[in-house]
Protein backbone atom coordinates (compact mmCIF):
# COMPACT_ATOMS: atom_id res chain seq x y z
CA UNK A 1 0.00 0.00 0.00
CA UNK A 2 1.22 3.25 -0.93
CA UNK A 3 1.88 6.02 1.51
CA UNK A 4 -1.16 8.07 0.00
CA UNK A 5 -3.32 5.07 0.54
CA UNK A 6 -2.25 4.79 4.04
CA UNK A 7 -2.87 8.10 5.01
CA UNK A 8 -6.50 7.90 3.11
CA UNK A 9 -7.36 4.63 4.72
CA UNK A 10 -6.21 5.93 8.48
CA UNK A 11 -8.71 9.24 7.65
CA UNK A 12 -11.70 7.35 6.71
CA UNK A 13 -11.72 4.79 9.60
CA UNK A 14 -11.13 7.93 11.49
CA UNK A 15 -12.88 10.66 10.95
CA UNK A 16 -15.21 9.28 8.31
CA UNK A 17 -15.34 12.45 5.91
CA UNK A 18 -17.60 14.13 3.54
CA UNK A 19 -14.35 15.17 1.18
CA UNK A 20 -11.04 13.65 0.83
CA UNK A 21 -8.36 14.82 -0.69
CA UNK A 22 -4.90 13.15 -0.57
CA UNK A 23 -2.30 14.88 -3.06
CA UNK A 24 1.61 13.75 -3.24
CA UNK A 25 2.97 17.45 -3.77
CA UNK A 26 6.39 15.55 -3.60
CA UNK A 27 7.48 16.54 -7.01
CA UNK A 28 7.34 20.29 -6.12
CA UNK A 29 9.79 19.47 -3.17
CA UNK A 30 12.63 17.40 -5.47
CA UNK A 31 16.21 18.12 -4.46
CA UNK A 32 14.49 19.96 -1.15
CA UNK A 33 15.38 18.15 2.77
CA UNK A 34 13.26 15.21 2.87
CA UNK A 35 12.78 14.76 -0.25
CA UNK A 36 13.05 11.21 -1.64
CA UNK A 37 13.20 10.35 -5.73
CA UNK A 38 10.16 7.84 -5.53
CA UNK A 39 8.22 10.73 -3.67
CA UNK A 40 5.37 10.32 -1.09
CA UNK A 41 7.34 12.56 1.21
CA UNK A 42 5.21 16.00 0.86
CA UNK A 43 1.22 15.71 1.21
CA UNK A 44 -1.40 18.11 1.13
CA UNK A 45 -4.51 16.66 2.38
CA UNK A 46 -8.06 18.17 2.08
CA UNK A 47 -10.86 17.41 4.39
CA UNK A 48 -14.41 17.65 5.77
CA UNK A 49 -15.95 15.60 8.38
CA UNK A 50 -18.55 16.03 11.28
CA UNK A 51 -15.77 15.03 13.49
CA UNK A 52 -14.57 18.58 13.43
CA UNK A 53 -17.25 20.19 15.07
CA UNK A 54 -16.69 22.33 17.21
CA UNK A 55 -12.98 22.15 17.58
CA UNK A 56 -10.72 25.04 16.65
CA UNK A 57 -8.43 25.01 13.46
CA UNK A 58 -5.32 24.01 16.05
CA UNK A 59 -7.65 20.45 17.51
CA UNK A 60 -8.61 19.90 13.98
CA UNK A 61 -4.80 19.61 13.22
CA UNK A 62 -3.84 17.85 16.30
CA UNK A 63 -6.23 15.37 15.39
CA UNK A 64 -5.16 14.47 12.25
CA UNK A 65 -1.42 14.86 13.20
CA UNK A 66 -2.41 11.88 15.95
CA UNK A 67 -4.73 9.49 13.60
CA UNK A 68 -0.82 9.90 11.09
CA UNK A 69 1.39 9.35 14.26
CA UNK A 70 3.63 6.98 12.28
CA UNK A 71 3.19 8.50 8.67
CA UNK A 72 4.90 11.35 10.31
CA UNK A 73 7.23 9.74 12.14
CA UNK A 74 8.88 7.89 8.88
CA UNK A 75 7.82 8.42 5.38
CA UNK A 76 6.17 11.58 5.80
CA UNK A 77 8.30 14.80 5.52
CA UNK A 78 5.95 17.38 5.02
CA UNK A 79 1.71 17.49 5.73
CA UNK A 80 -0.04 20.55 4.71
CA UNK A 81 -3.69 20.51 5.63
CA UNK A 82 -6.85 22.36 4.48
CA UNK A 83 -9.63 20.71 6.85
CA UNK A 84 -13.21 22.02 7.60
CA UNK A 85 -16.26 20.74 9.94
CA UNK A 86 -19.31 19.20 7.92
Amino acid sequence: MSVAEQIKSKLEAELAPARLEVIDESHKHAGHSGARPGGETHFHVVIASSAFDGLTRVAQQRLIHKILADELAGPVHALSIEASAT
